[in-house]
């Protein structure tokens, strides 16, 4: 499959192209939801020995979802950069340490979205967290001793990698 042309469909908070995709002698229109390229990662904080999540609204879903601290990357921001301003924006923290977990691309059958998911150790707080108000986020953070978390029913994709990354590395 070769893709022969592409568009711009809605431009709005997300977009959405539309893709014209030669497959032999066929010609497919396909549209491919486009948010951009994103962050994540499980927080631990050392000094209180705990995982720090979040919890808020997503409009996916349509109820609050307990997740990673995550974010979107700015234009020509670096990743690590990005993720580090989304952990202090959302939980207050500064990091210590930072290992990349894995690039992957959630929903690879209909969007473009790429998220890089990391594991973040921390141990100094230095901001409030719980969102930017310009951003209209309204983010609670809950901590998880390991057991309570790995006992909590959790929905999202993203989460569920990094925890099981740490599970197999305990």
């Amino acid at each position: 499959m070769q893709i022969i042309e592409r568009s711009r469909v809605f431009d709005g908070h997300y977009k959405v192209n539309q893709l014209i995709v030669q497959d032999g002698d066929v010609q497919l229109k396909r549209e491919q939801f486009a948010p951009g390229r994103a962050v994540a990662a499980l927080v631990y904080d050392t000094a209180r020995q705990v995982y720090v999540l979040t919890r808020q609204f997503r409009i996916g879903p349509e109820k609050e979802i307990l997740e990673l601290a995550a974010g979107m990357i700015d234009k020509d921001e670096a990743p690590e950069t990005a993720v580090r301003r989304e952990i202090h924006e959302e939980l207050g923290y500064e990091i210590d340490q930072l290992e990349e977990i894995v690039q992957m691309w959630p929903s690879p059958g209909t969007s473009s979205e790429a998220i890089t998911v990391y594991y973040a150790e921390v141990s100094r707080k230095t901001g409030e967290g719980g969102g930017l108000a310009e951003e209209n986020e309204k983010i609670e953070m809950l901590d998880f001793t390991w057991d309570a978390l790995v006992a909590e029913p959790l929905q999202d994709a993203k989460t569920v990698i990094a925890v099981q990354w740490v599970r197999l590395r305990r």
